[in-house]
């Protein structure tokens, strides 16, 4: 059985995300666990402790947070309606990060689903700042979905690398279990630099597609490209569903994402995005 964590803000983004994880995960026996999260953007400990209290303001947020919850679980099972799943919802008064984080350890959370903007997303954004907080800092595999993708099946999986990371069974596990060993193919891409690889990158390449062993999977390399080039010329030749990188600070991936801002990245990402930590 999976167990799934699906954020929400009750924007049609994050409703999008839903949707689109009922129908990823429709074969499997999956506990989804419906998360608001309704403490204020900012606010000070006094208020914190002792407003909300004092005003009955905290109930009444709280409430709210609540019937949120039950119009999403009953839109849920309206439209879906499957006897494979169990969905719970949680109205947590708490930080977005440390409450995740709390729900993953405390219920062995599979995966993270959200949207990549919330009820505030602006036209031209890539990913809302909860969305880039989430990617940074939560230790599960965080899948997110672009606003207004519609779902589909797991065909062509993108998949760049440096072999910078001693790919390990958990890395590549959650990749594993989203596809049909039978119908997907992963593309792993890796960006030539000039200098070739070193031994130590080698070796992570070998440990990779040993991995893939009982999977289709294709190796391309690309050069006189930066890796965001090589990512977008790929998808714009091939029809990817899903784009899945590692997330290590040392590596490409935190360059790409979050050297500057989210919003400068030079390419629009358009498919699902599922980022993987490299280190729990």
């Amino acid at each position: 059985m999976k167990t799934i964590l699906l954020p929400t803000d009750f924007s049609e983004n994050s409703w999008n995300a839903i949707k689109y994880a009922m129908q990823l995960f429709k074969n499997e026996t999956c506990t989804f666990y419906l998360l608001n999260i309704y403490t204020p953007a900012i606010y000070h400990v006094e208020y914190v402790l002792v407003q909300p209290a004092q005003f009955g303001m905290y109930d009444a947020i709280r409430d709210n947070s609540i019937h949120g919850l039950e119009d999403f679980k009953t839109r849920i099972k309206n439209e879906f309606d499957n006897p494979k799943h169990t969905i719970e919802i949680i109205a947590a008064f708490n930080t977005l990060i440390s409450e995740i984080n709390d729900i993953i350890k405390d219920k062995h959370i599979d995966y993270v689903v959200m949207g990549t903007k919330g009820a505030t997303g602006v036209e031209g954004i890539l990913f809302g700042s909860n969305t880039v907080h989430v990617l940074k800092h939560v230790k599960c595999p965080v899948l997110a979905i672009p606003s207004e993708f519609e779902f589909e099946e797991l065909h062509e999986v993108l998949f760049p690398t440096d072999y910078g990371v001693e790919y390990e069974e958990r890395h590549i596990k959650p990749i594993l279990d989203l596809i049909s060993l039978d119908h997907t193919c992963v593309n792993i891409l890796h960006v030539l630099d000039g200098y070739g690889l070193a031994g130590y990158q080698k070796e992570n390449k070998e440990a990779l597609k040993n991995h893939f062993k009982d999977a289709t999977y294709l190796i391309h390399e690309v050069d006189k490209q930066t890796v965001e080039e090589g990512i977008s010329n790929f998808q714009l030749k091939n029809r990817i569903n899903l784009l899945v990188m590692l997330n290590n600070k040392h590596s490409f991936f935190t360059n790409l994402f979050f050297k500057s801002t989210i919003n400068q990245i030079g390419f629009h990402l358009n498919v699902p995005f599922l980022v993987i930590p490299a280190k729990l």
